[in-house]
């Protein structure tokens, strides 16, 4: 059964630059997915974070 993520990108201000939901079968599955969307976009190096469904942070970049 797929979940729904979330990843946010900040500026050092704390504007968003993206704020993006998608699906993954599992924690693991999101990680990859969420780091696939921010080297896709661009965001790498930017302040984000991914979060699952029941608020287990799975990626953070400050």
């Amino acid at each position: 059964m797929s979940r729904i993520y979330k990843l946010t990108v900040f500026e050092p201000s704390g504007e968003k630059l993206l704020d993006e939901s998608f699906t993954a079968e599992n924690d693991e599955h999101a990680k990859e997915l969420g780091q696939n969307l921010l080297n896709e976009k661009n965001y790498q190096d930017q302040t984000h974070r991914c979060t699952s469904p029941a608020g287990a942070l799975l990626l953070f970049h400050r």
